[in-house]
Order: C-alpha cells, then structure tokens, then sequence
C-alpha cells in the first residue's frame, strides 16, 4: 500500500512538473515575442526619425488607359477602340514620369516597342477575325515589362552584378518568348537585388528602387522593380519569378497582384543563370498585375502546353470552397503579425465564412521552421552561389569578402556578403530532419486542402518597412518562402492600403494543380474589397 501511495506521488509531482514547465516555456514565449515587439518598434521608430520627410509623391495619373487591366486593353486594341500605339504611349511616357522618383527601370526599348506597336496596328487594321487574334495572340499590341534577371535578346542581363555590367542576352527566356507569341510588347526590364538573392532591390549597379506609395520604403525582392512599377501603372503586366517569394513579396509591398504557380509548370530556362529547364526547383515564373482579371490569361501565356495540367478554365463555386486559414507562423525569430495585418487576413477570412459557412482555423506543423527549409532546399537547387556571384571568374569566400568591405574595396552588396557568410561559416540544415518536416506538412495540408480548399495565409507581419532594416529582421522572409519549399501555387492579393497609406494582403494557397482555386478567391477578394489601390 505504502508503495502504492509512493508512486501515485511521484505521478502527481512528474503532472505537476510538467505543468511548471509548461507554464514556464509559455511565460518564455511571451518574453521573446514583447522582446521583439520593442525591438521591431525601436527599429521603426529610429528609421523613422531618419527618412521624416524625405519620401517624394510620384505624379498623378492622368490618362484613363493606365488604369484598365491588360486584358481591357487587349480587347480594345482588337477591336480598334484604341491603337496599340496609344497604348504603348500612354505606358512609355508614365513609365518615363514615376522613374525618375521610384527607380524601378534600369533598361527600356521604348523605341523599338513603338515601332512593334505600329507593325501591330497595321496587322489589326487587316484582320478580320477578331477571334482568332484572341485565341492565338490574346496580349497583341499591350506593353509589358520583366525583372533584368529574365532574359530578353539584345537587352542588359547583368543579374545586378559590376562584373557582368555589360552582358547582354542572346536570346530570349522561354517565358520572355511565350509572351512575345502571346502579342505583348516589352518596354523595359526592372531593377533587381544581386542575383535575385535579397528582400529588397537595390544593386551597386543599378541602385536602390522606391516604393510608389512611400518612397522611404522597401519594394520587396527579388521582382521588386516590376511590383513598384506595375503599382505606378508604368507598364500593364509583368513576367516575374518566384523561388522565395520573388514575385508575391514585391507584389505585397506594391498592393498588386502575384501567383507563384504549381511547382514545373513554367520553363525556367533564361530565367536567371538558368542555361537550361531544370524539371525539380523550388522556382516559378508568374504574373504581376493590378487586375485579378489577368491572372487567368497571363498565366496560361507563362505555363504555355503544361496549361492542360491546370483546371485554370473550370467554373468555381465558391459557396463549396473548405477554408483554412493560419494568423502566424510561430517562428519566434520572426517579427509579430501586427493588427492591421491581422485584420485583413481575418476579414477575408469572415467574407469567405459568410459564403461558404465555415473556416477553420490550423497550425501547418514545422511553419515555424519556414526559413530552415528554405535554407535547406535553396541548397539541394542546382545553382553556385560562390561561383555565380564572381561570374565564374573564382569562387568567392566569405572572409575576403568582409575583409574587401572593412576596406572598401569590395564589389558586392552587404546582402550577398551575408550570403557568403551564411555559405562559408554557419552549420549546415540537417538533411534528415529538413526531409522529414517537409513530407509531414505537405502531407498535413493536402489533407486538409485536398481538391476544394484554400488557405489564407499572412503575406507578412507587417507591410512595407523602411529601406535596410530588412537587415535586422530577416526571418520575416519565412511567410513568404514556406510555398516554396511546399511548391503548392499561392496567390497574393491586395486588401487595400493601413492607416499609413501602405498596402496589406493575404495569400491565397491551393493544393497542387488547384491554382484557379487560389485565383477564383483572388477575383472575389478583389471584388469585394477593391483590390489595387492608385499609389497617388
């Protein structure tokens, strides 16, 4: 009997303990993320008083067409209510306004786009099958614009880097040639970090691009120069990448729209260093636009023969949708998701649970690990990151490189310094434990999403944040990359503007092969909601 007692104590001190502890890794958790709150406030705060008073307004839109979606546009070139060449004038001169504020063009054909857009013109003004343009061409005659890292012949393709200055491209990308074929005119190529590798675009090349909504602000990587001028309405669609966010972190900051589609369907090829499609990357091209209305079409132009993969014209019925939605990640290290943010994530959340009747609320089990995976999977890519940063010439190291810095004498940017730094001197992912993680969300969410759900997911803890103090937050990277490590297709949708005029979002994410759930939910977003927001 006495033994008995014994262990009924020694069971009730292990509960009890385990409560304490419990209670003590909760108490712990609260510390860390008040601790970061301040931090991120003092952060805010300091940058603050810096850039009071130095942002700059672009100008004001003054002409209508910058406004319609590309699709609008294409239909009234077809059926002549304006000239391409209008068109094509009307981007080129607004392009030509914000850059000079926003820096977002490092290259333009401006020229030879006008010349493409009166060939167009003349071709339309012989045709007499409207129908047969929208089918095979259905971009003809409107201007687009790509990131420098996507290839287009004759043009720059530096990758950001002082050692490939004068690079130019011999041929086009597959993506680039897809939208050529589709009847879209390139204006220009946008600025970009050092090889596609930072959350914000700024180069010792090309310089730093301003956000259009407040020019003291971060545009995002690495697309961040499509976001800012797509948002500034100096071109009427763009071709973007996306191996960690590329493509939906710039169109958040910019309050535009962004898909990263199901992993393989894009050629990759011309899209960065890539010499070659490479059939298993975390990688994808996709479009950016102000119109939900474009994410359809533009994306079948991207994907090309794999459309048929896609269910991208299936009717959805949204009142049979299954919604799940995710307020956090939970990595500690990650900046907290604040109010505004919050708020706009749950009242997608409540517009949905109005039309379907339901949503719930879940954990993806390893979130928290979101920038570890990445990190793990960026080195399973075929890429050389040491090699391609010197354009072959040598293989950089991280120690000369910090020491070429101390002495200013080095050509890269701190971002790709602390690349190297990251390459060279910290552990390595366990391989093992990174497999495993990433099997067990995959496995999670598919269950949950299966064939008819979606999840909205925070674009960010916060919306477009001072220049250089992604530095001192890069974690945040993580709400972002987590896709890419999953390669399910995940749209990113504007929610409007917070209080200091920037833009907020969500991600709308779909199981694989499901990506006209993700953009069926971005239309109804955006008609309920808005949508894109004039940064003027």
């Amino acid at each position: 009997m006495c033994t008995s007692v014994r262990s009924q104590e020694n069971d009730t001190c292990k509960s009890l303990f385990g409560i304490i502890r419990m209670m003590f890794k909760d108490f712990l958790v609260c510390v860390i993320i008040q601790l970061h709150a301040i931090f991120d406030f003092s952060v805010d705060l300091l940058f603050g008083f810096y850039y009071n008073g130095r942002a700059k307004k672009i100008p004001s839109i003054k002409n209508d067409l910058l406004l319609m979606s590309a699709s609008e546009l294409a239909e009234k070139i077809r059926i002549k209510k304006v000239s391409s060449v209008m068109v094509v004038t009307a981007f080129i001169e607004r392009a030509k306004e914000v850059n000079s504020v926003i820096n977002a063009v490092v290259e333009d054909r401006y020229i030879d786009a006008l010349e493409e857009a009166k060939e167009v013109d003349m071709v339309i003004q012989k045709c007499e099958n409207i129908d047969v343009i929208k089918e095979k061409k259905p971009f003809l005659g409107v201007p687009f614009t790509t990131k420098e890292s996507i290839e287009a012949k004759g043009m720059l393709h530096t990758m950001g880097l002082l050692s490939r200055r004068d690079f130019h491209s011999q041929e086009d990308a597959t993506v680039m040639n897809f939208v050529k074929n589709a009847g879209g005119i390139l204006i220009a190529k946008t600025n970009i970090p050092e090889l596609n590798l930072w959350t914000e675009s700024r180069n010792n090349l090309y310089g730093q691009t301003c956000n259009p909504y407040n020019t003291t602000r971060n545009v995002g990587g690495s697309s961040g120069g499509e976001g800012a001028i797509i948002a500034a309405c100096g071109a009427a669609v763009s071709i973007g990448s996306d191996i960690g966010g590329s493509t939906r972190m710039p169109a958040f900051f910019n309050g535009v729209f962004g898909h990263k589609p199901t992993e393989g369907l894009t050629p990759l090829k011309g899209v960065g260093l890539r010499q070659t499609d490479y059939p298993n990357s975390m990688a994808e091209s996709g479009p950016i636009c102000k119109k939900a209305e474009d994410l359809v079409p533009f994306l079948k132009v991207l994907v090309g023969e794999k459309v048929s993969l896609l269910k991208l014209d299936t009717a959805v019925d949204l009142k049979y949708l299954k919604i799940f939605y995710q307020e956090c990640s939970g990595d500690l290290r990650a900046s907290k998701v604040n109010s505004e943010m919050k708020t706009a994530l749950l009242k997608a959340v409540q517009h949905f649970q109005e039309i379907t009747g339901s949503a719930t609320k879940i954990k993806i089990p390893g979130s928290q690990y979101s920038y570890r995976l990445w990190r793990f999977w960026m080195s399973q890519e075929n890429f050389d990151f040491k090699s391609s940063i010197t354009n072959g010439k040598f293989r950089a190291n991280a120690i000369t490189e910090i020491s070429k810095l101390l002495t200013g004498h080095s050509e890269l940017t701190l971002a790709a310094i602390i690349k190297l730094i990251d390459e060279d001197l910290l552990p390595k992912e366990n391989a093992e434990w990174a497999l495993n993680v990433t099997v067990n969300m995959k496995k999670y969410l598919m269950d949950k999403l299966e064939n008819n759900g979606v999840l909205f997911y925070p674009s960010s803890p916060f919306p477009a944040s001072y220049h250089y103090t992604a530095y001192l937050r890069p974690f945040n990277f993580g709400y972002w990359c987590l896709f890419n490590v999953l390669r399910f297709p995940v749209c990113q949708v504007p929610l409007g503007l917070d209080k200091n005029g920037l833009p907020v979002g969500v991600q709308v994410v779909a199981a694989p092969f499901n990506d006209h759930l993700c953009l069926a939910v971005a239309r109804e977003l955006e008609k309920t909601f808005g949508g894109w927001v004039p940064p003027v």
